[in-house]
């Protein structure tokens, strides 16, 4: 096994989301041997539980690297496969977690579905409910001094220009360098899960209260 902590991680994670009451439709680990990269890929189907969001996807990226440093951290991890390596083994990087929570909306539901005559009307309308929940969210995740952004795909039909895509993409970073053994990783990893879950839902009742406010 290449990723030993990652993959203990990975199962933390998994156990803690089969506890609550989360519509999970994928769970998904994946390898990039090339780069030395790994990763979990998780998607929460949202479709019954909001009224304008498809899913919620959380993706947790890792290394080689990153795996090495933590290994040289914890208190019985000296035996890691990756520190037979010596070019893992001297690795100075800094152990950390990065995760991306991406909000997919539903783009029908979210902008007007003709225009009034103007080319960016739809657009416009939709723009004025993503600010309103921009400043919700920014106020929200202050505290987590993190990147929240909107990445928006656009077409055009016969009304004008229109929204293919909504997304809200947040990225987090956790640094595990002060933790001393395996289970101090795992009680870590459990409690940044409890508080990414917390804000998701949050960010979910921002957005339906935002949309239904400004697209109705």
């Amino acid at each position: 096994m290449e990723y030993p902590i990652f993959q203990s991680i990975t199962n933390i994670i998994n156990g803690s989301l089969n506890k609550r009451n989360i519509n999970v439709t994928k769970f998904r680990t994946w390898e990039e041997t090339k780069i030395n990269a790994t990763g979990l890929e998780i998607f929460i189907d949202l479709n019954d539980s909001t009224n304008y969001l498809k899913s919620l996807s959380i993706n947790f990226d890792w290394d080689r690297f990153r795996e090495a440093a933590l290994a040289q951290k914890l208190e019985g991890t000296d035996k890691h496969p990756v520190l037979k390596s010596d070019r893992f083994k001297e690795t100075k990087v800094t152990p950390v977690i990065d995760v991306e929570m991406t909000w997919h909306f539903k783009e029908d539901r979210c902008q007007p579905s003709t225009s009034n005559g103007e080319t960016n009307y739809r657009i416009q309308m939709a723009g004025e409910w993503m600010d309103d929940a921009s400043k919700k969210v920014n106020e929200l995740l202050i505290s987590d001094d993190i990147i929240t952004r909107w990445h928006l795909e656009i077409d055009g039909d016969q009304y004008g220009k229109y929204l293919t895509a909504i997304n809200l993409i947040s990225y987090f970073q956790y640094e595990m360098s002060d933790l001393k053994s395996l289970c101090e990783v795992h009680h870590f990893v459990d409690r940044k899960l409890a508080h990414l879950l917390y804000k998701a839902k949050k960010i979910i009742e921002i957005v339906d209260d935002s949309v239904v406010v400004h697209a109705a």
